[in-house]
């Protein structure tokens, strides 16, 4: 009698391993510009005026095209021809990514505040007494900025997110399912977590895109380069965040293609078996799947049937616990990527450029190797479910992120000194000025400087002299900065620690949903998952952290007798708030502090 074992090297499909590869191209594709959108966010803010609540809205808009697509469209994952709809779905993702750009082309070019002029004698922005003052923003230029071209790019944006979502809907569970469909069961965990992996690299490469992006002026398509007036450490520089759109809509067209010649059927992995007394090896195929009764439903019936199998799949405890543990995790992270590169920018005085580099360069690559080990101890140790739940207790463990800093970013309201009242200031202006003394002005208006040092070769203000409010003596042209930059690395080291540990849990929860529910309803357990994180993490969470930013804001810009985004936080709060309750009033951090400004005004 001949006694047969499993080998331990299941055959790897080639098909299976391209179709790997093809997906994981895609959804890096496809992360790389929601990665990318995130890594502009504060430049986008900052060019149109946004709030941080607009802002968050305009990250989270992708969901809704998603939310109310997805379960359908992952319901009928069995019934279509999946590889097709997902290079649909990637076609328009990248038509989404090009709408997003076409925003920079139908708008004027960039105007802030105390434009510097070619003209030495220029003394605009200066301290002018004895001098009836004239806003730099007439009736007719405020009319020019409120023109239906400027307003119309907020709801293209919103357009580009929704196509984006819809577009997204079909790729990544049908991806999962079709992979699990033909996977062998050894080596469905590895493929899962190379896709992951490969998944996550992308928004890592939509960060990275963003600190090089972000390098060059948004105007540099209609202007030279000497006609560029500010560094890009200056708190008004806008990068030329439209340029990753039209890269990343290139990328998926491309990513899109191989899709329309992959087949609806793969054959499915087989697993070896070895007989003791034999050399020949021979090789047995596991165990089919029961055909989908899903399949021989009409609309009407699966309409019908719809709500019982939603329920049904929600009631299995395994599966609706593990997605909303996961759920809980997602909220966390949607808030935290859409709004992290802007608290390095604040809290640590850094570029928008640099804080993007920190968090793809750093962050993100340490949670790739976490979903990496994470699929590969499953594969190693043949973890079974009840094993996988216990990795996902990790996330539990990890450390916090938040470190005490002291702020210097609070304002301290000294307008009733009066050192600059008789410079008619204009409120709407922002040219941040820093003190001999250490001391931040909101402009060298407020600082009460007379005059103007401009290098000889270019318009480059170098100092301001004659400065009323620091007691004749002089200021140099951008912020004073925080006090905090020496602890930006041990921040970075516990951000990326945390995202290490969170990511592990990643791979063991998606094998024990795909494994604790029915065959025929993978792809809707998957679906329901996605639709879950996006009611209650990825679309919520956004708009939650911005109205909280929002409400540690103390002095807005203005522009046409409108506020636009906030140029000064509270960075305490801003670091600490969870939520808009039991907020005090803003004006109660005016007296302190060590940076100055004048005509602020109740948020």
């Amino acid at each position: 009698m001949v006694d047969l074992q499993l080998s331990d090297t299941p055959s790897i499909s080639i098909l299976s391993l391209l179709f790997v590869l093809c997906h994981g191209m895609l959804q890096l594709a496809q992360l790389l510009v929601s990665g990318y959108l995130k890594s502009s966010i504060s430049t986008i803010e900052r060019r149109y005026g946004f709030s941080s609540q607009k802002s968050g809205i305009l990250a989270s808009f992708n969901e809704v095209g998603n939310i109310v697509l997805i379960v359908l469209v992952s319901f009928f994952g069995s019934r279509v021809h999946r590889p097709r709809f997902i290079g649909g779905g990637a076609l328009l993702v990248s038509l989404a990514a090009l709408i997003m750009a076409m925003s920079h082309f139908i708008s004027g070019p960039y105007k802030y505040t105390d434009h510097i002029s070619e003209s030495k004698d220029d003394d605009s922005g200066l301290c002018q007494l004895e001098s009836s003052f004239q806003s730099p923003l007439s009736n007719h230029s405020c009319t020019q900025q409120e023109s239906h071209s400027q307003q119309g790019v907020f709801p293209l944006l919103l357009l580009g997110q929704l196509l984006l979502g819809i577009g997204g809907v079909p790729i990544q569970p049908f991806g999962i399912s079709y992979i699990d469909d033909y996977a062998s069961k050894r080596n469905s965990p590895l493929y899962l977590g190379i896709l992951l992996a490969v998944t996550s690299i992308g928004p890592a490469f939509g960060f990275m895109m963003g600190s090089f992006m972000l390098r060059f002026y948004v105007d540099i398509d209609k202007m030279s380069k000497d006609q560029i007036g500010l560094e890009r450490r200056d708190p008004r520089w806008v990068g030329a965040w439209w340029l990753g759109f039209l890269v990343a809509a290139s990328f998926l067209f491309l990513t899109s293609l191989p899709y329309l010649f992959f087949p609806r059927q793969m054959p499915k992995e087989v697993q070896r078996i070895i007989a003791v007394d034999a050399t020949e090896p021979r090789e047995e195929e596991e165990k089919k799947p029961l055909p989908d009764p899903v399949l021989e439903l009409t609309l009407t019936q699966f309409l019908k049937s719809f709500p019982r199998i939603a329920l049904r799949t929600l009631r299995n405890p395994i599966y609706l616990l593990v997605v909303l543990a996961q759920v809980h995790l997602a909220a966390m992270v949607a808030g935290l990527a859409t709004f992290m590169a802007k608290f390095i920018e604040r809290q640590f005085t850094q570029t928008a450029s640099f804080s993007n580099m920190m968090i793809g360069g750093v962050s993100i690559p340490l949670a790739v190797l976490g979903i990496v080990l994470g699929g590969a101890l499953m594969r190693r140790l043949s973890i079974s479910t009840r094993g996988s739940a216990l990795i996902l207790k990790l996330p539990l463990c990890t450390p916090p992120s938040t470190i005490p800093l002291s702020s210097s970013s609070v304002l301290r309201q000294n307008g009733s000194l009066g050192c600059s009242a008789g410079c008619s200031c204009p409120t709407e202006t922002f040219n941040p000025v820093c003190g001999s003394n250490g001391v931040e002005f909101i402009s060298p208006c407020h600082a009460g400087c007379m005059t103007k040092v401009q290098d000889n070769n270019t318009i480059k203000v170098l100092n301001y002299t004659n400065c009323v409010c620091i007691n004749g003596s002089h200021a140099l042209p951008g912020t004073c900065g925080s006090n905090c930059e020496h602890l930006l690395l041990p921040f970075m080291v516990l951000s990326a620690l945390t995202c290490f540990i969170a990511s592990f849990s990643q791979t063991p929860s998606y094998m024990m949903i795909l494994r604790t529910v029915r065959t025929e309803d993978k792809s809707f357990a998957v679906g329901v998952q996605y639709m879950l994180f996006r009611m209650l993490a990825f679309l919520p969470a956004p708009v939650l952290y911005g109205i909280a930013i929002d409400t540690t804001c103390i002095l807005w810009g203005k522009k046409c007798g409108r506020n636009t985004s906030c140029h000064y936080y509270n960075m305490d709060l801003f670091r600490q708030r969870q939520a808009p309750a039991d907020i005090p009033s803003p004006l109660l951090y005016l007296t302190h502090g060590n940076i100055a400004c004048h005509s602020l005004e109740p948020v």
